[in-house]
């Protein structure tokens, strides 16, 4: 395997599914410590989507921003192999010219929650572990 190869599989590997229990620990950690913070972020798929569809894209770099309100957003955009945020890539027509386009940088993400999901008192906790016979 190359250099390059390498090196997009290790981008590409970045994230793992940490479970339910494990998520459930640290969402509950970060609120009771940061009780004012934007709790999270929504982005719907179809954005994700068009950022990973760009040529050369493996993965999706989030990175905190201020919109003119001095609010708290999320900018993203796709990566390459070697970590370099695609802001231009190339495209070759139908009629076989190369032509420049630019990447993808994304915002509009929702923060605020109580506009797409009513207000809860809490995250449900984990589900419980079935007992193990003895």
């Amino acid at each position: 395997m190359n250099q390059n190869a390498l090196l997009e599989k290790k981008h590409a590997d970045v994230g793992a599914d940490i479970g339910h229990e494990e998520g459930h620990k640290m969402v509950t950690a970060f609120r009771e410590a940061h009780p004012d913070a934007v709790p999270g972020h929504y982005i719907g798929r179809n954005i994700l989507v068009k950022i990973l569809s760009q040529p050369g894209c493996v993965g999706i770099t989030f990175r905190k921003g201020l919109n003119e309100a001095g609010e708290e957003h999320l900018v993203y955009t796709g990566i390459d192999a070697g970590g370099n945020d695609i802001l231009t890539y190339s495209v070759v027509t139908p009629l076989g010219k190369l032509e420049s386009k630019e990447g993808i940088v994304a915002d509009k993400t929702v923060w605020d929650w109580d506009i797409l999901f009513p207000p809860k008192e809490d995250p449900p906790p984990p589900p419980k572990k079935p007992k193990q016979a003895t």
